[in-house]
Formats: C-alpha cells, structure tokens, sequence
C-alpha cells in the first residue's frame, strides 16, 4: 500500500502539532521535578482522565483485541474486562488516599507506610525492576504494534518505523515532562478515537461484508457474538467469567489496572489540582476505557474473520510480512490497509497518536522511577532541581532505545507480552489493596510477594509445559495463573506474621499524612493517642461502605453501557434499552453516593 501525498500531510501536520505542544510545555516543566513529572499538582480531573484513557490506547491494544476475538470471541474480552472492578475500586476508594499522600511517584509511598533498609530496598529495586524490565517490556509491545502497521500498511522495514517513532516521541515528552505528555494525549486522543470509528464504518461498507446486519449473520461470525462465555461450557465459564471475575481483579497486578491504583494511573492522581480531581480523573478513565473504545475495535475483528478467516489468508495478501509478526493480532492492521486517499492518513496518523501516547506516558512514567526512585534517592541526593530535569531527559531517551531493541529482538505478539505481564504479577494484587487499611502489613511482605511472583513467572512459563497442568475444565493458562497466585498469596501471609511490624513512629505518621481510617488502624491510633497525638473523629471515620457500594453500582452502570452498546449493534433493542436504563440509573445514585464520601 502507498500513501498519496495528502495523507503524508496529513500525518506530517500531526507530527508538527506534537512538537509544538512539547516545547510550549517545556516552558515550565523544566523548572523542576514536580513540575517535569507532575505538572505542578495543579491538572485537572478531565485531562487527566483523557490522559489515562490515551495512555491504555496504544496501536497494540486494538491488536490484542482482534487477537482475542479471531480466537475466542467477543466473550475473550473478559480477560481485560475483568479489571473494571479492579478499576472502580481505585476510583472510590484509592484515589483520594494517593492524593492524600503527597508523593512524588507511587513508589515513593514505601518509605512513608514503611521503614528502615527493606523500604528503601523496595524503593529502589522496584524503580529499576519496574522503571527499566516491565516498562520496556510494555513499550517493547506497543513499539512491535508500530512495526506491524508499518510493515502491513506502509511496507517500511522495521529500523525506519521504531526511528521515526522514537525520535518524535522523545522529542516531545523529554522536552515537556507530564504536562506535554498530557497535552499530548488530549490532542492524540481525539485523533485515534476519530480513526477507530471511521475505520469500523469502513470496513462494514466493504463488498465481502455488506453492512452491519450481514456481518452480525454472518455463520463464521455469529459464534463469536456471545457477550457472556457459554454457560453451557463450564471450561469457558470459568476462564473466561469466573477466575477473572473471582479471582483476577484482586489477586493480579498488573501495570495500568494494579488493585489500589498505581503506576502512571496513580502518576496522573497525584497530578491532580485537589482528592476531589483525583477521583474525577479516574471516574472518566474507567467509563471511556472500558464503555466508550472496545466496540469499534471489535466491528473490525469480526469483519476481519469474513475477509481473512485464516492466518493464510493474511499471509497471501501481505507476502513480505515478516513470519515472526504474523498471528491473529495482526488481522487489525491488514484490515486498515482497505482505507481510502485522506481517510488513510487520518487512520494511520490515529494509530501513531496511539502508540505515541503510551509511550510517552511510559517514557515519562518510567524516567520519573529512576530519577527520583533510584538516582536522586541512592546515587546523589544533594543533586540540583535542573539537574535532575536534566537526567530525566537522558533517562527518556534510554528507555526508548531498550524498548526499540526488545520490540525488535524478543516479542512477537501482543498477546504474548500480556500474559508474561499477568503472570508476573499473579498474588501479590491483594497486598496493594490491604495496605491502606491494615497496618499489619509492612515491607517484608511485599518484598517476598514480589520476589515469589517472579520465581513462580519463570518456574511456570519456562519450566511447566501447558500440557502438565491443563485440564478438561481449565487451559493451562487459568491454571497457572491459579497455582501463582496460591503459591504466592501463601508465601505473603506467613512473611507478614513471622515478621515484625513496622515502627510505630513509621505507622503514626503514615496515619496523620493519609487518614485512612477503619478498623485496621486502631491499634495505632490508640498508640498515638497515648503519645498525645490526637485525631478528630473525621480523621478516624471511615466512609468504606459507602465506597463499596459506589464501586459495585459503578460497575454495575459501566458494565451495562458496554453490553448496551454491544446489544444496540446486534439489533437487540429491548435488552440495549433495557441495560442503557440500568446504566443511567446506577450512574445517577453513584453521584448521590459520591457527596456523602470523605474528601478533604
């Protein structure tokens, strides 16, 4: 396929405005490291939650969705569906407790609910394990989606993609720190929405597929319409629905949907102008993220199984498609390439602004770790506020090389790094939800979560063949997630009671800067009251229910305007009625429930 010259405008036009949004945002990121990373703390509650929701839309998510529909169906979803819950507990719950907190990034949270060398330890492990193996891993991924768009709809080898990409993108986010990173994202938002719903309405005019009412009927699609796994399957039922809805949500971190917020979602939280912004921001995410995007991605995954049903029909089309990029993930690229003149440039400038805003946001997200995590806390903590602006421009640029290489030495599919990610992360999820509200836990525990997921990751993935632990009800997939997070969660509970507590001087001033309030802490509200350190009954209430029941009817009010959506497009309207009724009700009683919660 070759762009005409209209569309190279075009996508040189929206390189254009990305540079310029970067240098007015250098005018004030470079003063210092609360405005580089934060913008100031001064961002409000719908930036940043366009921000978030540009950040999870990278060209590889689209992929892995196609990915998840060709092999499954729509139900396939499920396995990222499931973090709603994941989601709506960070919004009513975390979110003002992380603004409360005041830190810098999230990891800077250790060494204020913890104490002593094992905190400082987990403070700097963590910015390195995280900041340079599982954030280059995820641009690696999102990188590889680049040169599969590239490869299939451009014909540019692999070198030209990931330089073009990279030298753009660190331009921008090294020169306009969080606040360009964010503008950014506003404007590329905007951009890819725009082209995912074009490119749906495009490929349901195309002759093979004959409009929305042919494709929805069509007998190699119909089977994958189903929005709920088939009851009838208990195998589906409990891999698709039950583990990640029992299970999964809490048990598994996982970057972008960690249980208790955390990574760039907690980044753009602790942005925020004020608690009551924090919550907002993550409200907008969680809605857009999971009721606003799937549905154009997932008209072009079915579309996709009429016109390529088979990886060889791919392979025919696109001959000089690398064998290693070539899987079910890439049937969404293919199908962008029956694109028109202008039309083609706007899509393929959406899918650039995709992957641009992840990893901008990881760029910036990942720099944040070792300049304040590691560098400024371990190496020279005397350093100057411009120069540490300094190093979190070199530390952006060297993220990018090693993600470029690993996009293209290591992975192969998008599919493939999810799992690697989730598996990593299986049973150490309940620890960052319990550490609000139990003060019990301290650093040790986390340290040996951590240490037994990735043992358990490795054992798993390189040791255990799928064949040795499937069984008729679960893939191997499930099961090995089930045996992480088991082993895991087994190993933290006894490292918490055979080890001691934090101080509680440690604990106290955890208490008086966050407020969390509930039963967990009464122990050390007494020991603070003995030491005549007195809080209001404010400060030691607890609004959990109310925020219970606003996750669960959030939920309920997400979830129904997703499958409204869903049920809108395969002509059922009594049930898409129906479900949009359930949705709009849920949404006006959380805004009730919303004023009775504890904000500072």
């Amino acid at each position: 396929m070759v762009l005409q010259a209209l569309d190279w405008w075009i996508i040189g036009i929206f390189f254009i405005i990305l540079l310029a949004i970067g240098w007015v945002a250098s005018q004030s990121a470079s003063k210092n490291t609360s405005e580089y990373f934060l913008g100031g703390r001064s961002m409000p509650w719908w930036l940043l939650g366009i921000s978030m929701v540009a950040t999870t839309f990278s060209a590889d998510t689209p992929n892995l969705v196609a990915g998840l529909v060709r092999e499954g169906g729509v139900a396939n979803n499920w396995a990222w569906w499931a973090f709603l819950i994941t989601g709506m507990v960070t919004v009513f719950i975390y979110a003002k407790l992380w603004r409360r907190s005041e830190v810098v990034t999230d990891l800077g949270l250790y060494e204020l609910r913890y104490g002593g060398k094992a905190a400082s330890f987990l403070r700097g492990f963590r910015a390195l394990y995280l900041g340079i193996f599982f954030n280059c891993l995820i641009m690696g991924t999102v990188t590889l989606a680049g040169i599969k768009i590239g490869s299939i709809m451009l014909g540019l080898e692999p070198w030209v993609i990931v330089l073009s990409i990279s030298v753009i993108v660190v331009l921008y986010s090294s020169l306009g720190g969080i606040k360009g990173v964010i503008w950014a994202d506003f404007f590329q938002f905007g951009i890819a929405m725009t082209g995912a719903f074009y490119a749906a309405y495009i490929v349901l005019q195309e002759p093979e597929i004959g409009g929305l009412h042919a494709l929805i009927t069509h007998p190699d699609v119909v089977p994958k319409l189903n929005l709920i796994p088939d009851l009838s399957d208990p195998s589906l039922l409990l891999t698709l629905f039950i583990i990640p809805i029992a299970v999964q949500w809490w048990a598994v971190w996982y970057p972008g949907s960690e249980p208790g917020g955390g990574g760039y979602i907690a980044q753009r939280m602790l942005a925020a102008k004020d608690e009551e912004n924090a919550i907002g921001a993550s409200l907008l995410f969680n809605v857009a993220h999971y009721a606003l995007r799937p549905w154009p991605w997932i008209i072009v995954a079915l579309a996709s199984i009429v016109i390529y049903p088979d990886l060889a029909s791919i392979k025919s089309e696109f001959p000089n498609i690398k064998e290693q990029y070539l899987g079910d993930d890439i049937a969404y690229p293919a199908m962008l390439t029956k694109l028109g003149t202008g039309w083609l440039g706007l899509v393929v400038a959406s899918l650039i602004a995709a992957i641009m805003s992840t990893l901008s946001t990881h760029l910036n997200w990942g720099a944040s770790y070792l300049v304040n995590d590691f560098y400024k806390r371990f190496i020279r903590p005397d350093s100057s506020e411009e120069h540490l602006v300094a190093m979190g421009r070199w530390a952006t640029a060297g993220l990018m090389i090693l993600s470029a290489i690993m996009a293209m030495t290591i992975l192969e599919n998008a599919t493939q790094a999810f799992d690697i990610l989730l598996l990593s992360g299986a049973g150490s999820g309940a620890i960052y939800l319990l550490r609000w509200f139990w003060w019990r836990i301290n650093a040790w525990t986390e340290i040996v979560a951590m240490a037994s997921a990735t043992i358990m990751a490795f054992v798993l993935v390189l040791l255990v063949p799928d064949a040795w632990v499937e069984t008729p009800l679960l893939d191997a997939a499930a099961v090995k997630l089930l045996i992480a997070v088991s082993f895991t969660s087994l190993v933290w509970i006894a490292t918490t009671y055979l080890t001691k507590p934090e101080s509680m001087e440690t604990l106290i001033r955890f208490y008086q800067q966050v407020q969390p309030g509930g039963p967990g802490w009464k122990k050390v509200i007494d020991a603070a009251e003995k030491q005549d350190i007195l809080f209001s009954e404010e400060q030691k209430g607890w609004d959990l229910p109310q925020s219970l029941l606003s996750v669960a009817l959030g939920t309920l009010g997400i979830y129904a305007a997703l499958f409204s959506t869903g049920n809108f497009i395969y002509g059922k309207w009594a049930w898409g009625l129906g479900l949009m009724f359930i949705s709009l009700t849920s949404s006006f009683l959380v805004i009730r429930l919303w004023r009775q919660l504890k904000i500072n």
